[in-house]
């Protein structure tokens, strides 16, 4: 597989696919309004909808510091499913049927996005085809046995659990042994999304500037280089870019994942992979893989590769490094042998956001006026969804329009939890971890034991994970 003419960065490969968008205009000076969103990113933009939805006379500003979508919005893997970070721990802290709550609201969200888009025109190549998540060690299977039980227990009584043969069928991972599916999935265009909501909310009458970093937010202000925007309430929307605002260095750690995706491939390919249903792809390893089937019939894959920069340091451009590239080439190519000759056309890598307990949050300070959500850990095409719909509602319950409702009473709204540490503790720990996780695949890919290998279990309880 040749990776010589692969351009690396350039913000994504949905990005080289889409061509990167002329930014809107900065802001002209100071303004008023009635919301400002900081961020312009889907969860900054589906709030901006549901909120203009719920009450067009709102004056709403959105605030983004490159252009919409330049964030996580515009370089995941593409994967709309019904995952949210933190769900164990919510069920340990509220009790499992709140938790059960939760999964559905996220089993849900899915549908809601597929509706929403349809609804409003927007083309991004949406297919419901379901997440497949496989196993291919005696370790992986015992983990995917036990995933499987625990997201029925939570509710997911439509979940199957596969064999060999029959995952095969769907799929042909080489060594696969086992997988488990669920419907509440789907496979699309990340930037297509974006931008499509993007147009949306602006044409319902939100005013979007680009090019218009926010560097302090601050009960009923937000300060830019350009002028403050005043209005009661400022959201702060900004996931794995949060730590470039100020006093937020520690709030949520910008993880790093890398991602490949290949030449289109021809039809000799896909009739010895399979993958006809289009479903997203994961697995069931430490540091795990999620991947897709495009419309135009590439493999689009992604991993981590240098997990983490020192300081909470953000890319610029998408670039990520040449190993990086190739641990993810030996990985595609390890999965499926016959894309050994595709070419690697792109590859690109971004930051998400990570909460000290690994749990997403949503949450609106009533004393203040400063709302957030965010912290979804590589869930967030969904979850940001959510998290909008839960915001519009805390708004208009916060301002009389409306009482309490389902959303407000969801286990992550208003939680709260312990900043990261100082560096260089903060480097030191994650780099650790990952490289603890690494070598925990490693020994799993040789060992005939079912069990999860003991340097991964040390990692998840250091890391905060479980």
């Amino acid at each position: 597989m040749s990776t010589v003419s692969t351009v690396n960065g350039g913000i994504s490969f949905w990005y080289a696919d889409q061509g990167t968008p002329i930014p809107r205009e900065p802001l002209p000076g100071d303004a008023t309004a009635d919301i400002c969103i900081v961020g312009g990113g889907y969860t900054g933009l589906w709030t901006a909808y549901y909120l203009k939805k719920a009450v067009p006379f709102l004056n709403i500003t959105v605030l983004e510091a490159k252009f919409c979508g330049y964030g996580a919005s515009g370089r995941n893997g593409g994967w709309l499913y019904n995952g949210i970070a933190g769900r164990d721990r919510y069920a340990k802290l509220h009790g499992h049927e709140a938790a059960v709550r939760l999964q559905q609201a996220m089993n849900d969200t899915v549908d809601e996005v597929v509706r929403v888009s349809a609804e409003e025109n927007i083309d991004a190549d949406i297919h419901q085809g379901g997440v497949l998540e496989v196993a291919y060690t005696p370790a992986q299977l015992a983990r995917l046995k036990d995933f499987h039980s625990v997201e029925i227990a939570f509710g997911e009584k439509d979940r199957v659990l596969r064999g060999a043969r029959e995952t095969g069928e769907r799929i042909n991972v080489t060594g696969a042994v086992g997988s488990t599916w669920t419907p509440h999935g789907a496979r699309l265009h990340p930037v297509k999304l974006v931008k499509g909501l993007a147009a949306t909310v602006e044409a319902l009458g939100v005013t979007i500037h680009e090019s218009t970093p926010v560097t302090e937010i601050k009960p009923k202000h937000a300060h830019t280089p350009y002028g403050t925007v005043r209005a009661p309430y400022i959201l702060r929307c900004t996931e794995g870019f949060t730590a470039n605002l100020k006093g937020q260095r520690r709030t949520w750690l910008p993880m790093n994942s890398s991602m490949i995706a290949t030449e289109p491939l021809p039809r000799s390919v896909w009739d010895t992979i399979g993958w006809d249903g289009r479903e997203t792809l994961g697995d069931m390893a430490h540091a795990y893989i999620y991947a897709q089937r495009t419309a135009d019939d590439r493999i689009a894959l992604g991993g981590r590769g240098v997990p983490y920069r020192y300081g909470s340091a953000t890319d610029n451009d998408g670039r990520t490094q040449p190993a990086t590239i190739e641990a993810l080439r030996d990985i595609l190519v390890r999965l499926f042998p016959t894309t050994g000759a595709a070419r690697i056309d792109h590859a690109w890598s971004g930051v998400l956001g990570v909460p000290r307990d690994w749990c997403a949050t949503v949450t609106l300070d009533r004393s203040t006026g400063l709302a957030w959500a965010g912290g979804y850990v590589g869930s967030g095409v969904a979850t940001t969804n959510l998290a909008a719909r839960t915001l519009r509602d805390l708004i208009q319950q916060d301002s009389g329009q409306s009482g309490p409702t389902e959303l407000t009473a969801l286990p992550w709204v208003d939680h709260r939890v312990r900043r990261w540490e100082p560096e260089p503790f903060r480097w030191l720990g994650v780099h650790g971890m990952y490289a603890a996780y690494r070598t925990a695949d490693r020994r799993e890919l040789t060992s005939p034991r079912p069990g999860t290998d003991p340097i991964a279990k040390a990692a998840d309880r250091l890391s905060g994970r479980h």
